[in-house]
């Protein structure tokens, strides 16, 4: 205050001043780390805001001094208040968030207000603080609230900071006015805005702590509601009002851990960051003290939970007097399932004032409802939310939840235990996964919420084939089903394999539930496999008889297989955002196909008599028969087995055309799903220019095929697309990869002797290459520069990769003895850099 004073009796600059502030703020905001160690949660968020005021205190006191010099009024006859809005007002300020602030004037001829609230504003500006602000005179308030909800949610929650006492007296009186009027038509809004947020940011592992369901968005939901009602000023004011002391006590807990994080976010990126990315975890573990990553992630995923729990309960209890539609009491009465409990257009209802009934009651209605999908309103899950639950559990509640699984839409179900946390007592295998997070960057929900998507998938199938696969299951089947994709991945959270525990976990759970025993073991042997198809079709050669062979002798027989290729379809959706795709629904089914012919037969199926096989197939189209006769005989002298196998009769034929048209060479560029290039080629083709020119694209996989004539086949399937402006660029690039002169100057890569395993025996005509190495951006363009340079004709490669892992299998044509000089392709394999310029 000393040097403010100086400047100002020197008649210093406003940069001057500015500057001051400027370095004052910075020195605070270097303390806060310090600060953080020693008050977290919402005393930190209090410490901080008291500071707020005070910095801002002075800057107002410092522009007084400034405009009035030593004839300094009393400050409560300047008719001015400034006002703090949003988290600011609530005491939930956080590091980097904006400081949200009103300034309210009463007009008065003797004081220069617009003067001093502008010099403010730039004083504040100029030091740094980021700022929110709105300007309004007293009397416009009203009128400015009516404008816009957001502006109406600010001011109902407005706090005093500094100014006129006078002036705020006048403002709380119209702050009191806005929030009596229109209770109604706010209180919807705000309701119908937050179910539109908590669409858009569902539960996920890596939750937004601000936005999403559960997060402090969902609390801010809950005070605006009970201020709009009831005009308190802190929820505590309902306790035993509402809801009880535990409650409250148990949502402030959460609230706390939800401050703690977002704090932590805020101080660890040094910006505004609200989401719990899972490369923040490790240092937001250690600043909160705790010693296990996977604790802390569960912890906030369980506070959301209870704070979404907790909101969506209590907003209804108090807002249901404004949302009742009078016009749907009728409709009621004619809907009315048992006391208390009405159906409403796929809506279930329960009143607050009905006593809290059983858990066999409970699950009694949901039984008895007609077979379809419901949404249940809060006073339903508040019944399900407190029913008594007692152990161990009644048989009849076990065949109560073995017919509910046996609905078609047991989905919406699920969702109702989950939120009213019931879903681990119900179901006791779900205790050791409740909330638990799985850091594989692959899943996107934890475990319990993973499961619950999964079953969604399974009664939403969305591929016709697999639809009519698992509509031809008997209900009994189903029923297991149904059982092996809810509890597929309850053995995590363990130290033994997760399929192995899983499979010992649902044979108690199918018992309980009186499934017949033969649907008992194959529930096992589902839960135990239940990873193992996609592992085959992603990563393995499925073209392989021994592949086949391989996979099947774990499987069984054909049902198993039918079975566990509807639950690798549901598992696989369940883990959220784009993971199912066209291209591994591809991979899916073939190997579906494939594995199907292998149970089919009981001698084993060779490579010649499979290509018989689907060259009859062929000759039978009538597509076939329209080709002339020359056309016809090269297509079915194509000598790649492989080249058949991959592909479907139409395929065949239409690539067979395609080549048959080739000069030099043709492309097509396909951008509907995910990108696809095919080319047909005479003229040689630079792939490893092409590859490392394209290398920012991650490759799906690669078919490499010699058709006849001197055409060759490549396609290249990719897992993202590209923009449609980005073609022409694209088919420059592949037009130049014809010039055999152009390379592409590589980035280091690094592939170890011991990550490449050649198998010359992988069948007569052809050999495999696997490589299992560090994912690097270049890399397949690197190998492909490799068997280029050894004259290795590729047939087909099979690309699989992870952020961090690859996993790609190459087959070769045993040709030029390739096989007799492995070492050749290690040496060369083994490179740690290509350049090329």
């Amino acid at each position: 205050m000393l040097q403010i004073e100086d400047i100002i009796e020197k008649n210093g600059s406003d940069f001057e001043l500015s500057k001051l502030f400027k370095a004052y703020i910075r020195e605070y905001k270097t303390s806060l780390p310090e600060l953080f160690t020693k008050n977290q949660g919402k005393d930190f968020l209090v410490h901080h805001t008291k500071q707020l005021d005070s910095i801002i205190s002075l800057m107002y006191k410092t522009i007084l001094r400034r405009v009035f010099g030593n004839y300094l009024p009393m400050r409560g006859s300047i008719p001015i208040a400034i006002v703090a809005l949003g988290s600011y007002a609530r005491e939930q300020l956080s590091v980097h968030s904006d400081v949200d602030m009103l300034i309210v004037y009463e007009k008065n001829e003797g004081y220069n207000t617009g003067l001093i609230i502008e010099k403010l504003f730039y004083l504040i500006l100029d030091s740094g603080l980021k700022l929110g602000h709105r300007v309004h005179e007293v009397g416009d308030l009203f009128r400015a609230s009516n404008e816009d909800i957001t502006i109406k949610t600010s001011l109902i929650e407005s706090r005093f900071v500094t100014g006129s006492n006078f002036t705020w007296h006048a403002t709380a009186k119209e702050l009191n006015r806005i929030r009596l009027y229109n209770q109604r038509e706010f209180i919807l809004s705000k309701i119908e805005e937050a179910q539109t947020r908590r669409k858009k940011y569902p539960n996920s592992m890596q939750p937004n702590i601000k936005e999403s369901v559960g997060g402090l968005r969902d609390s801010n939901l809950i005070f605006w509601i009970a201020k709009t009602i009831y005009g308190i000023t802190t929820l505590k004011d309902l306790t035993n009002k509402l809801y009880t002391e535990e409650e409250y006590k148990e949502y402030r807990v959460a609230l706390e851990l939800l401050f703690r994080v977002r704090t932590a976010l805020h101080l660890i990126a040094n910006k505004q960051e609200d989401r719990l990315l899972l490369e923040h975890i490790p240092e937001v573990s250690r600043m909160l003290g705790f010693s296990n990553q996977q604790k802390l992630a569960s912890k906030v995923l369980e506070a959301q939970w209870r704070i979404s729990n907790f909101t969506q309960i209590f907003v209804k209890k108090m807002a249901r007097a404004y949302i009742v539609d009078f016009s749907y009491v009728s409709k009621f009465r004619h809907n009315r399932i048992s006391k208390g409990i009405y159906e409403l257009d796929g809506r279930v209802f329960a009143s607050y004032n009905l006593t809290i009934q059983p858990i066999n009651t409970l699950l009694e209605i949901l039984v008895a409802l007609p077979d379809k999908p419901y949404h249940f309103d809060a006073g339903f899950l508040n019944q399900f939310t407190y029913t008594k639950i007692s152990y161990p559990l009644k048989s009849k509640t076990y065949m109560l939840l073995k017919e509910l699984l046996k609905k078609r839409d047991m989905y919406c179900f699920l969702k109702l235990f989950y939120d009213a946390g019931v879903l681990d007592k119900l179901f006791l295998n779900f205790k050791k996964v409740l909330h638990l997070p799985q850091f594989d960057g692959y899943h996107v929900y934890p475990v319990d919420i993973h499961s619950i998507k999964s079953v969604e998938a399974l009664e939403n199938i969305k591929e016709p084939f697999i639809q009519n696969l698992y509509e031809s299951f008997t209900p009994d089947e189903k029923l297991l089903l149904k059982v092996v994709t809810l509890f597929h991945d309850t053995g995590k959270g363990r130290r033994q394999d997760h399929s192995e525990v899983g499979a010992k976990l649902v044979v108690a759970i199918a018992r309980k539930l009186k499934l017949k025993e033969e649907h008992i073991e194959r529930c096992a042997l589902l839960v135990r496999q239940h990873v193992t198809m996609s592992e085959t079709a992603f990563k393995e050669n499925i073209h392989n008889e021994k592949t086949l062979y391989k996979f099947m002798s774990s499987i069984g027989d054909a049902k198993n297989l039918d079975l566990l290729y509807v639950l690798t379809y549901a598992d696989i959706n369940g883990v959220g955002g784009e993971i199912y795709n066209s291209f591994n629904s591809k991979l899916l089914y073939d190997l579906y196909i494939s594995a199907l012919e292998v149970t089919q037969n009981f001698e084993r199926i060779t490579d010649a008599s499979k290509r018989a096989s689907i060259e009859k197939r062929v000759q039978r189209l009538p597509e076939f028969n329209e080709l002339p006769k020359l056309l016809q005989s090269k297509l079915l002298r194509i000598e790649s087995n492989l080249f058949f196998f991959k592909h479907t009769l139409s395929d065949i034929i239409s690539i067979a055309i395609k080549a048959n048209k080739t000069d030099k060479y043709d492309y097509t560029i396909e951008t509907s799903g995910s990108l696809s290039i095919e080319i047909y080629r005479k003229i040689p083709l630079n792939i490893g220019f092409l590859l490392a020119t394209l290398s920012r694209l991650d490759v799906a996989s690669m078919e490499i095929f010699t058709l006849f004539d001197g055409v060759k086949y490549f396609k290249i399937e990719f897992i993202e697309n590209i923009d449609s402006d980005e073609v022409v660029e694209l088919e420059d690039i592949i037009k130049k990869a014809f010039d055999m002169s152009l390379h592409v100057e590589m980035k280091s890569v690094n592939i170890n002797r011991d990550e490449i395993a050649i198998d010359c025996e992988h069948s007569l005509t052809h050999a495999e290459i696997s490589i299992k190495t560090q994912n690097q951006r270049g890399l397949l363009a690197y190998i492909m520069e490799c068997f280029e340079e050894l004259n290795i004709n590729i047939v087909t490669a099979k690309i699989h990769s992870t952020k961090h892992k690859v996993r790609d299998s190459f087959l070769m044509e045993k040709q030029n003895n390739i096989c007799d000089n492995v070492d050749k392709i290690y040496e060369l394999l083994t490179k740690k850099t290509i350049k090329r310029g």
